[in-house]
């Protein structure tokens, strides 16, 4: 028997359930933190007292740097996301980018935008 070259339609319909579904709580994760870094959740120094006024701006100043770093992560994440629903359209997902074999399912459900096998992984380093 050939070994296979690349997943079925309803095994691509499958990752596709399992990326939507991560694309979506990632997509709300990213609002969340693009709302802490503008404020937007009203949570602010303006009704405090002048002697703690200036630590909490230092400490929101701080957690906004925190969020934007993470914010521009999280983002990273949704674009690996898309990419991965273009190769589904394009019936290339799950084949390694390195050795164009398939990645095994248990790898895809567990880093659905992965475009590398274990071995190739492990190879680059």
């Amino acid at each position: 028997m050939a070994e296979k070259t690349r997943y079925t339609d309803v095994e691509l319909e499958e990752f596709r359930q399992i990326i939507n579904d991560k694309l979506a709580q990632a997509q709300k994760d990213y609002e969340l933190l693009r709302n802490g870094i503008t404020n937007l959740d009203g949570n602010d120094v303006m009704d405090t007292s002048p002697t703690f006024k200036v630590l909490e701006e230092g400490a929101a100043t701080l957690s906004k740097e925190e969020s934007g770093r993470l914010a521009q992560r999280q983002m990273k994440f949704i674009q690996h996301l898309q990419a991965a629903l273009v190769r589904i359209e394009n019936k290339t997902y799950g084949i390694c980018r390195e050795t164009g074999k398939l990645i095994p399912k248990e790898r895809l459900r567990a880093v659905p935008h992965a475009t590398l096998s274990i071995e190739a992984k492990n190879d680059q380093k």
